[in-house]
Order: structure tokens, then C-alpha cells, then sequence
């Protein structure tokens, strides 16, 4: 017996942090939810599953207009033709009270109430599943615990949106305890909520597949669903991964680099590297420069041109693949503040103004009056690019010249 478990599919969910940069890649942006979706659904009719199951949040909550409920029907069909049944269970995002608009399902899906627990079985198969959606968005009680003792001699699947026992960005919804879920005798939970893959065995599976697109940097890396495989009492796991569009965080040291160029040179040899694993799947990439560099004073305040330095070299490999969200320098001096205090000329002298300066109330305020006119105008977006910005909203100008100024320096040593 095989099913596929899938969950925090969001369909026709934006993915968020790319729509303000003109060279986004528009289309997969739109799309990358559904076409996850139809991966999703080619796959169960490839491996000739025998059901799978959605552990909540197939949509991102209520519709905009209809053509979200008739794309799901749609791939249903198709399921529905190849003779596979699918168990639904509505997680915090797409709960009964959050939508309005509703589509007359497929046969071949079945749902799970929001009144109380219920029992789906497979008799053929021998199998039992489990669940209770969601019927509110913020549902706190432990749902877990009202679940029915398992069927004899069935194989039990436990469906349940769930924070689990917390600790992860997830709202703590629905809460529960892996210790509960083992004690309930089940041989498999088909988790949802948790958008990263987990996997905990001891009486039962407790299993969070993750999400099946990412959509956000911060969910990076691989995503898809989980094929279980049960064979004489066995059960065994296997990932799929069905994303269409793959961000990565890629942190590069720059200690060893001198100028933009070497900079630069650098990062294309890592995007290179990540296109050595699932080269098919194109990729939204936020590169992190890290490490004391000689090359820091010269990409001080000149994200832009760094930026097209990349672009260049993302050119180069296949632009069709590789796809830049942002760069973020965080490296830092490659000389420290008294290495330049030796040099005894123009930059030694600004040095020492610079540290005088953070403490005079005369300059800071002639600073705060030239730059307050200014703050108003940054787009939200722009917020990660400039990191002090924020010490310059709260007029704590002082700190931000402690820490700009070593960047300064560095900059005006490196073009000498």
C-alpha cells in the first residue's frame, strides 16, 4: 500500500519578497503554487498511489474569485480519473470560518468534519485515517487528544494540523505533544502546519512533510511531499521533491577577496555549485558576504554595482536558472581602526574626528536635520538592504556612526 502525504500547499499564495525588483521573474512567481500543485498530482498518478492525503492549508485563505476552487477541482479530476481518492483536512488558513466561497468537490475527495473527529476507512486496503479540520483560524485546544482509539487490524493515520509541541515560527495552534501521539497507537501521522520536513520514529511516524513550495527566503532549500510505502507491516519514507521554484541562501566568504571583481568571481563559483543538485529547478538566490576582506572598504556603499557585478556573472551560467533577490554585505574592515591611526595623514585625521564626532550633540543634530527629510521617502523593501536605517529612524545617530565608520575608512584606504 502507498499514499502520498502533502500539506501547506497555499494555493495561489504569492511568494513574497521578489515583486519589487523589476527583473523578478514574474511568471513563475504567479504560478510557482499551482504548478507545485500539478507536480504534486503527476506524481501520485506515476507511482499509481492508492490515495493521498492533505494535512491542511491547501489554500492561503479565502479566494479572491472562483478560479482557485476550479483549478483544484480540475487536478481532483484528474486524480479522480486514475482512480485515486484524496483525504482533505483544513488547517488554520484555510479553516471553514476563513472561507467564504466554496466549489462542489470531486467524489473522489474526502473531507474531514471541523464538528469533532471522524473515521475515513479503506476497507480494501485495510487502512483508517483519522482527522478534524479546522472549523476557526486560531483553534488552541489539543485536537489530538479526542482522536478514536485506532482500528484493529487496520493501518491508523492520524491527519492533524499542528503546531506539535511549538518552538518554530509556526503559531502555536492546535497543540500537542509527540509523546501523545506515539501513546495513541497509530501507525502514521500525516502532520501539517510545520512548513519544514521532520520526522520522529518511535511507536508511530509523525511526519511533517513541509511545504510544497517555498515562498519566502526564508524557506529554503528542497520542498515537496513525503511517498510512504507500508509492506508487510513495514513503513518506509520517501521525499519528493516537487518545487518549481527553489530559494537558496548562499553565505560566501569574502576574506580572501581584494576588489569587487574578485568579490564577484567569487559568488558565480558558488551559484555555479548550487545547480549541481536538481539543475531543472531555477532558483531565487540571497547572497550574505561574510568575513574580514580587503574588499570591504570597496563595496562600501555600492550594493548596486555589486549587485550588477553578480547579474554578470548569473549571465554568464543562465539567467533562466538563477534568479537574484538580494545582496547583503556583512563582511568587514580587513584593517582595524589603529592600523589606520598608524598612518599619520588625511585618513588618520578623519579617523579621529569620526570617533570625536559620535559624542558631539552639536553634529549629531546638524546630521539628524540633514538626513531627517530623507527617511519618509525609503520603500518598506529597502528596510534589509540599509541594516542601520533603523538606528537612524530612532535618532540614535551616534551608534550609526560608530558603526559606519569603519566602513568609511576602509573604503577611502582602499581606493588610496
Amino acid at each position: 500500500m502507498r499514499f502520498i502525504h502533502a500539506a501547506d500547499i497555499h494555493l495561489d499564495s504569492p511568494l513574497h519578497g521578489l515583486s519589487a525588483y523589476p527583473d523578478a521573474p514574474a511568471g513563475q512567481l504567479r504560478n510557482a503554487s499551482r504548478d507545485a500543485f500539478t507536480r504534486l498530482v503527476e506524481h501520485a498518478i506515476d507511482e499509481v498511489v492508492d490515495f493521498v492525503v492533505i494535512a491542511g492549508d491547501l489554500y492561503d485563505g479565502d479566494w479572491r474569485d472562483h478560479n482557485t476552487g476550479v483549478f483544484f477541482s480540475k487536478e481532483m479530476g484528474r486524480l479522480r480519473r486514475a482512480g485515486i481518492p484524496v483525504f482533505l483536512l483544513f488547517g488554520n488558513h484555510d479553516a471553514e470560518s476563513e472561507m467564504t466561497k466554496k466549489l462542489t468537490l470531486p467524489d473522489n475527495v474526502i473531507t474531514f468534519s471541523s464538528k469533532k473527529p471522524e473515521v475515513h476507512r479503506l476497507d480494501a486496503l485495510k487502512v483508517a485515517l483519522h482527522g478534524q479540520s479546522f472549523k476557526d483560524k486560531a483553534v488552541i485546544d489539543n485536537l489530538a487528544l479526542r482522536y478514536p482509539e485506532p482500528v484493529p487490524g487496520y493501518y491508523n493515520i492520524g491527519v492533524l494540523h499542528t503546531a506539535l509541541e511549538g518552538g518554530t515560527v509556526h503559531a502555536n495552534y492546535a497543540p500537542c505533544s509527540r509523546a501523545e501521539l506515539h501513546a495513541k497507537g497509530y501507525d502514521y501521522w500525516a502532520l501539517g502546519h510545520v512548513h519544514e520536513f521532520q520526522h520522529w520514529k518511535d511507536g508511530s511516524h509523525i511526519v511533517f512533510p513541509g511545504n510544497l513550495q517555498g515562498r519566502q527566503v526564508r524557506e529554503t532549500g528542497r520542498r515537496g511531499a513525503v511517498l510512504v510505502t507500508v509492506d508487510d507491516g513495514r513503513t518506509r519514507l520517501e521525499r519528493l521533491f516537487i518545487d518549481v521554484l527553489r530559494w537558496e541562501s548562499l553565505v560566501v566568504d569574502a576574506s580572501a577577496s581584494i576588489t569587487m571583481s574578485d568579490v564577484a568571481r567569487q559568488i558565480g563559483l558558488q551559484l555555479e555549485s548550487l545547480l549541481m543538485v536538481d539543475a531543472h529547478v531555477p532558483r531565487a538566490v540571497r547572497v550574505t558576504l561574510q568575513g574580514r576582506s580587503r574588499a570591504h572598504g570597496a563595496m562600501f556603499g555600492k550594493a548596486h554595482e555589486l549587485r550588477a557585478e553578480v547579474l554578470g556573472q548569473i549571465a554568464a551560467i543562465g539567467n533562466e536558472r538563477l534568479w537574484l533577490e538580494k545582496v547583503k554585505i556583512a563582511t568587514q574592515p580587513f584593517t582595524n581602526a589603529a592600523d589606520v591611526g598608524a598612518r599619520m595623514d588625511a585618513v588618520a585625521d578623519l579617523e579621529e574626528i569620526l570617533a570625536e564626532a559620535h559624542s558631539d550633540p552639536d553634529f549629531l543634530a546638524q546630521l539628524r536635520g540633514e538626513l531627517q527629510p530623507f527617511f519618509g521617502k525609503v520603500h518598506a523593501d529597502v528596510k534589509e538592504d540599509v541594516p542601520y536605517l533603523a538606528l537612524a529612524r530612532e535618532g540614535d545617530f551616534g551608534a550609526l556612526l560608530r558603526h559606519v565608520s569603519p566602513a568609511l575608512l576602509a573604503s577611502l584606504v582602499a581606493e588610496d
